[in-house]
């Protein structure tokens, strides 16, 4: 691989993404093996794809990814966010357009804590009045 690359980190949920961008011809791989190994749904693979279509650059950039934590879903949302970090690291101009498709903001949803005397988070035990 060539020396000069992009990086950018995306997280969601429990997965960190460290993405580096490579000029190429549109490979991504995601923990040194094909995308298409790991992401089996087509639903999954546009989601990473989404803001190399989004800006023009899908043919431009090998991606190569390592993923770690989380679930398939999480990892794929991870991955984008760090494809888009990488992107506005090569162009500052790509910046607005990322920023309206909201693919720069990190989702901060994660998993509520479990709260003592509750079985989940805010599940309850069953309550008995006789």
């Amino acid at each position: 691989m060539e020396s000069q690359y992009y990086y950018g980190t995306g997280r969601r949920k429990e997965a960190i993404a460290r993405v580096r961008l490579y000029s190429g011809s549109g490979n991504v791989t995601v923990n040194d093996r094909s995308f298409e190994e790991i992401y089996k749904t087509e639903h999954l693979r546009l989601k990473i794809m989404q803001p190399l279509i989004a800006t023009d650059t899908l043919g431009k950039f090998d991606v190569v990814a390592k993923v770690s934590g989380g679930g398939i879903s999480g990892q794929a949302d991870a991955i984008k966010h760090g494809v888009s970090r990488a992107l506005v690291v090569f162009d500052e101009n790509l910046k607005p357009v990322l920023r309206n498709h909201g693919y720069l903001t990190r989702d901060s949803r994660i998993k509520e804590r479990q709260k003592y005397g509750l079985v989940r988070a805010r599940k309850r035990k069953q309550f008995r009045k006789r």
